[in-house]
């Protein structure tokens, strides 16, 4: 269950690429505004780091359209929504195609924590954070999100980054759908782990619980997507 552009709002296209914001994005922006209203000095700082989030998801997310274009593949829309985003891609079917379009979304992250970083130090050693309060403690949030993002979307389960680029990576030895199978039965015990350690830990929340249900039932649906084509003999 994978968002769509219906009940979205267009944006902009950049190079051939729609990107369309889902309308519950806005009703998360207000809630999670609103629980950090007392972080920064400044309610202005807030918004510029829910907008920063929105950014780094956004790039991410050109990550995996530009490099499946790169493949030969297909890439025209993004979406993005409270759970993250989506990009809607078609690499041709090889396993090296459908792994580099995976990868090229976590390497964006990766290339932008030097970049927070850097600019979180320079706003403190250059006294910038003194002449306007939380400059430092806004780019070092975005570090940390970022991190946090990056982390997370690299765990091995299906249909987050990491699950697929492991479906990438059996594809070689297992074929297209026993990959597929695969990643997807790790990601359904993942998710189930995910939940225990929540639970465990006393982290469990509403959203917790709705980002895993999201995940288990993409499993789910991949799990039956695999022996659908495992039946028919589509195992290339």
């Amino acid at each position: 269950m994978m968002p769509t552009h219906r009940g979205s709002l267009r944006l902009f296209r950049f190079a051939g690429i729609d990107v369309f914001l889902h309308w519950s994005w806005f009703l998360v922006a207000v809630y999670s505004l609103s629980t950090r209203v007392n972080y920064y000095h400044s309610p202005l700082w807030n918004v510029l780091e829910y907008l920063g989030l929105f950014v780094i998801v956004l790039l991410h997310e050109f990550g995996h359209a530009l490099a499946c274009r790169q493949t030969g593949g297909e890439a025209n829309l993004i979406v993005l929504w409270p759970l993250g985003g989506v990009a809607y891609v078609n690499p041709p079917q090889r396993p090296g195609a459908t792994l580099w379009s995976i990868v090229a979304g976590p390497l964006v992250n990766v290339v932008l924590l030097p970049v927070f970083f850097a600019a979180a130090w320079l706003a403190e050693s250059s006294g910038l954070t003194a002449r306007v309060p939380d400059t430092a403690e806004f780019f070092g949030t975005l570090f940390r999100i970022n991190l946090v993002l990056l982390v997370f979307n690299l765990l091995p389960c299906y249909p987050l980054d990491g699950g697929q680029i492991l479906r990438s990576l059996l594809w070689f030895p297992l074929g297209q759908a026993r990959s597929l199978l695969v990643a997807s039965a790790i990601g359904l015990a993942g998710g189930v782990a995910l939940l225990g350690l929540a639970w465990a830990f006393g982290v469990l929340s509403v959203w917790i619980a709705i980002l895993m249900a999201f995940l288990m039932m993409n499993s789910w649906q991949g799990f039956q997507y695999a022996r659908a084509m495992m039946r028919i003999g589509n195992n290339n």
